[in-house]
């Protein structure tokens, strides 16, 4: 076989070059999990804002009571309200709601009738609405499926004005149980802290490298409505990186954190729903057919090769190959155990990075065939986005 300069063969370059890629993200993963915010879980942080608590769900009644008994033993807060908006549910979400409503002041139900109009998507329709309704110095944004820890408000909080951020995003520790959500949910915190430069991102410029997540958001209520609200993102489906940027444009700051010890979230329970959510919104991620194939490659040559190319060198004998394949499969592995050790996740999954990579683009593949086909539909509605701003922050918009 023909030597390349330096005497490696072309199979032996290319793994080397994967290897390479797989170790050098591995350093940066260790660094920013050295830089991710995070918060004080024993000294209790003083909030003297008035809060608001919103909480959009469309057929959660699986979730919306475990949700609701959480935010409503939230401590150190001076007061707050919550809202819950019921998007025209059909399910037992509301009758629910309406128990809370009746047992204390605090809770609220806005109902939603009917599909939002024709340029709005659900959830920014419903996070409008959410807003409008609110008169809390600070929103906070918490998906159904979110359990909050008592201290998690006040902690987020406290992030927000301590780093003075228009928008705080605590990451929570995501609950993962089947085989398949073993596989695929470790990557949401794994992407992120690994591909993008935290600090650099938490700055207003560029706008289109931002970190964000929907599931719990610290949000200061008057830069959002300096932006006007969720109308600017009404028609994105990943509408948390897109709210992200509209503020970021505006000149503010806004960053994710260490969300470990305040909440925790099970976003899918089988593997219908598992595909479902990313088939939603993994097209958009990644902008267009070109922009999946570009990462699917990237993320084939740097986690999925070499530990193929070890496998293969073994085999046949061929220990350079086998050393380059194994070493890159390690530092691979390396990068998922430091997002596992530092986001509460479970290591030994690590060992089966490769296969979640796979899985990952396998679930890109049914995303970009849903929507070349129309067929995109989330809890009984076609989701249709009219547009897509495609950026730098691919690694943070696999969410909901």
């Amino acid at each position: 076989m023909k030597r390349l300069p330096g005497g490696l063969n072309p199979a032996e370059a290319t793994t080397a070059l994967g290897s390479l890629l797989a170790a050098v993200l591995s350093v940066h993963a260790a660094i920013n999990a050295r830089l991710l915010r995070r918060t004080s879980t024993t000294t209790p942080v003083a909030v003297s804002e008035t809060v608001s608590i919103c909480i959009p769900a469309r057929n959660e009644a699986r979730n919306i009571s475990g949700c609701l008994g959480a935010v409503l033993a939230s401590e150190h807060l001076p007061s707050f309200e919550v809202f819950v908006f019921d998007d025209d549910s059909v399910d037992a979400t509301a009758s629910i709601v309406e128990s809370f409503v009746a047992t204390d002041g605090r809770v609220h139900l806005l109902r939603g009738r009917g599909s939002p109009a024709s340029d709005w998507i659900g959830k920014p329709h419903a996070s409008e609405q959410l807003r409008v309704a609110s008169s809390g110095a600070v929103l906070v944004f918490v998906d159904a499926d979110v359990r909050l820890e008592p201290f998690a408000v006040a902690a987020g909080i406290g992030l927000l004005r301590r780093h003075n951020l228009a928008m705080v995003c605590p990451y929570p520790r995501q609950l993962a149980v089947t085989a398949g959500e073993r596989l695929v949910q470790p990557l949401l915190q794994w992407l992120w802290m690994t591909f993008l430069p935290l600090r650099f991102a938490e700055r207003p410029r560029p706008a289109s490298m931002v970190a964000a997540n929907g599931q719990f958001m610290v949000i200061d209520a008057e830069a959002l409505r300096g932006v006007g609200g969720f109308a600017g993102v009404r028609d994105q489906v990943l509408d948390d990186i897109a709210l992200g940027r509209v503020l970021k444009r505006a000149g503010h700051r806004v960053t994710v954190a260490d969300g470990t010890t305040l909440a925790s979230c099970r976003m899918y329970r089988d593997r219908r729903s598992l595909v479902d959510g990313y088939a939603k919104s993994l097209w958009s991620a990644t902008g267009s057919p070109r922009g999946a194939v570009a990462l699917s490659s990237f993320l084939g040559l740097t986690y999925v090769v070499p530990p193929l190319a070890g496998l293969f060198g073994a085999c046949l004998r061929r220990r350079r190959l086998a050393l380059i394949g194994a070493l890159g499969y390690v530092a691979g592995v390396l990068g998922r155990v430091i997002s596992a050790r530092r986001t509460g996740g479970r290591v030994v999954d690590s060992a089966f990075h490769p296969l979640s990579i796979a899985s990952l683009v396998g679930l890109l593949v049914v995303s970009w065939r849903r929507k070349h086909h129309g067929t995109i539909r989330w809890k009984g509605r076609s989701v249709e986005a009219a547009h897509h701003e495609p950026g730098r922050s691919l690694s943070s918009e696999i969410q909901r």
